[in-house]
């Protein structure tokens, strides 16, 4: 799923996704102070666009410039309020320590050996700050034999919580059942959700 797999994604139809903000954001991020929040594969910008309305300065990362270039054309109004960067964290981290909330919501986060990727994040958030990581409950998925990708490759919130150290505080750890729709053609009826607050 590299950058050609996504701008050919985005340019499939003329709106991937539904332009509303993600179910877990808006329950765990309605009631938090507006600060620096890393939206990381902000896509088309909803999540993103969502908390800037909110009062929080926004740096949406994606690795397609096709979403980026869709996200901007919507926040001509709060241009002073988000950033969009191409990039992608999975081999650039984003600075350490910069920001209050760090947004991972259904992001194919490859497993990795030291989990430099992952531990990138994590150090994104700054001291005092929260990670609100989301992704599919993998009960939800169709049996081996009609996907083409193994779950197991990719960082769940359990993979999460195991490289937490002391210094984390786990104020969710769960699975719910999703607050929307699931997406068309999918069985994705549940999220598995993790909130953290890294101690200041």
């Amino acid at each position: 799923m590299d950058e050609q797999f996504w701008d050919e994604r985005y340019r499939s139809r003329d709106q991937l996704f539904s332009g509303n903000p993600n179910g877990v954001l808006v329950a765990e991020a309605s009631d938090l102070p507006p600060g620096q929040a890393l939206d990381v594969g902000c896509g088309e910008g909803a999540d993103a666009l969502w908390l800037a309305r909110r009062g929080w300065c926004v740096t949406g990362v994606d690795i397609s410039r096709v979403a980026l270039e869709r996200a901007a054309r919507t926040s001509a109004d709060l241009a002073d309020r988000v950033a969009w960067q191409h990039g992608d964290p999975t081999t650039t981290p984003p600075p350490a320590d910069s920001f209050d909330l760090v947004n991972v919501q259904y992001f194919p986060l490859l497993q990795q050996p030291g989990h430099s990727a992952l531990r990138g994040l994590l150090s994104a958030v700054a001291p005092g700050g929260t990670l609100l990581f989301a992704s599919h409950d993998p009960a939800d998925l169709p049996p081996d034999q009609e996907r083409d990708f193994d779950p197991d490759d990719f960082y769940r919130p359990e993979d999460v919580v195991a490289l937490l150290d002391d210094s984390w505080t786990v104020l969710i750890d769960e699975t719910r059942p999703r607050t929307a729709p699931a997406p068309p053609g999918t069985h994705h009826v549940h999220d598995v959700v993790l909130k953290a607050r890294r101690q200041g």
